[in-house]
C-alpha cells in the first residue's frame, strides 16, 4: 500500500519573484476542508476583501473550465457562503499553529 499524496498548489509567480508570506492553505481531506491561517492583517475588515477577492478567482476559473459564466459562479458562491453564514454545516475548530 503506498503512501497517501498531497496535491499542493504551485506558489504564485509574483509571489517567487518579490517574496511575502502565505496567508492561506485550504486543502480537501475526505470531504472536508482542512485549513492552515495567520492573522496576517491588522483588522478583520481586510479578510472580508481576501474572500470576496478568492470568491472572484474561483468565479473565473469556473468560467474557464465549465459553462458557467462568471457571473453564474459568482452568484453561485455567494449563495453558499451566506447559506454556510447563516447556518453553519460545521462551525470547526481552530488552533494557533504558526
Amino acid at each position: 500500500m503506498s503512501a497517501p499524496k498531497f496535491e499542493a498548489l504551485s506558489v504564485p509567480p509574483d509571489a517567487l519573484e518579490k517574496g511575502g508570506h502565505e496567508v492561506l492553505r485550504a486543502s480537501i481531506v475526505d470531504g472536508g476542508v482542512s485549513i492552515a491561517l495567520r492573522r496576517s492583517f491588522d483588522d478583520p475588515f481586510t479578510w472580508g476583501v481576501l474572500l470576496v477577492d478568492l470568491a472572484r478567482h474561483a468565479a473565473r476559473i469556473y468560467a474557464m473550465e465549465t459553462d458557467l459564466s462568471e457571473d453564474e459562479a459568482l452568484a453561485q458562491i455567494r449563495e453558499g457562503m451566506e447559506a454556510e453564514l447563516n447556518r453553519p454545516t460545521d462551525p470547526g475548530s481552530t488552533q494557533a499553529l504558526n
